[in-house]
């Protein structure tokens, strides 16, 4: 009976870091904001805010791209091995 309150007391112990370190990690994201693009972007004009989000999204839209087609491209090799690997010449590994 005490080794399975040790193991719900571990459980909740990671729990717990889990949540300190999310909270944590938080507090760090906002502190990434550069001051003097704020003060830019909200000084600027309608287009040179319509121009920064283009720039971003030209930023984030090709590597979210590739990296939903490597996601893709593992996951529908994932059952593939070299265990089954029968001549020089087979279609069993990549």
């Amino acid at each position: 009976m005490a080794y399975l309150a040790g193991l719900r007391l571990a459980r909740r112990m990671k729990v717990a870091l889990t949540a300190a370190l999310v909270l944590a990690a938080n507090a760090a994201c906002y502190a990434q904001s550069c001051a003097l693009c704020y003060t830019q972007a909200a000084a600027s004009g309608h287009r040179f805010i319509q121009g920064l989000k283009t720039g971003i999204l030209v930023l984030i839209v090709p590597p979210m791209f590739m990296s939903v087609g490597i996601t893709i491209l593992a996951y529908k090799k994932r059952n593939r091995t070299n265990d089954l690997k029968e001549s020089e010449k087979s279609d069993n590994d990549w």
